[in-house]
C-alpha cells in the first residue's frame, strides 16, 4: 500500500478581465514555467468558451502566435501555427491538419467567474513570476 497522498488541486489565479477576452478575438497571452522551463501560454474566447494553452506548437515546439496575441486563422475558425501552418481546434486544442499528426495542444485549466478569468497552475505547469 502506497503513502503517497493524492497531490491537492492548486488555488486559482487571476488571469484577466473577462471583458479583455472579446469573441475570436486577440488572446490573452502570459508566462508561465513548464517542467521548470520559462514558457509563454495563451487564453481566448471561442463560441462563447474561454480556452487556454501554452503557446507550442505540438510540430515543433515554437510559438504560434501571427502577431502578440493573434491566434486564430483569417476566418478565425482554427489556431494556426505561424510557423508550419499546424491547424488546431479551438475548443479542444486538437490537431485537425498539418504537421501535428494526432497530438495537440497542451491545455491550461481555465474558469471565467463574477467578471474574471483564472487558471489553474497544475503539477507540470506553475506560474513565472516576473521581477
Amino acid at each position: 500500500m502506497s503513502d503517497a497522498k493524492p497531490q491537492a488541486p492548486q488555488d486559482p489565479l487571476p488571469l484577466c478581465a473577462s471583458d479583455d477576452l472579446q469573441e475570436r478575438g486577440k488572446a490573452h497571452t502570459f508566462h508561465v514555467l513548464q517542467y521548470r522551463q520559462p514558457a509563454s501560454a495563451f487564453a481566448l474566447r471561442f463560441d462563447g468558451q474561454v480556452v487556454a494553452y501554452l503557446n507550442r506548437c505540438a510540430h515543433v515546439p515554437t510559438e504560434m502566435d501571427w502577431q502578440e496575441g493573434e491566434f486564430l486563422d483569417g476566418d478565425k475558425q482554427y489556431i494556426m501555427c505561424s510557423i508550419h501552418g499546424a491547424v488546431y481546434d479551438p475548443l479542444t486544442g486538437r490537431c485537425v491538419s498539418g504537421m501535428c499528426g494526432r497530438i495537440g495542444l497542451t491545455k491550461i485549466e481555465v474558469e471565467e467567474r463574477e467578471g474574471q478569468v483564472y487558471w489553474y497552475p497544475s503539477r507540470d505547469t506553475q506560474p513565472a513570476f516576473e521581477p
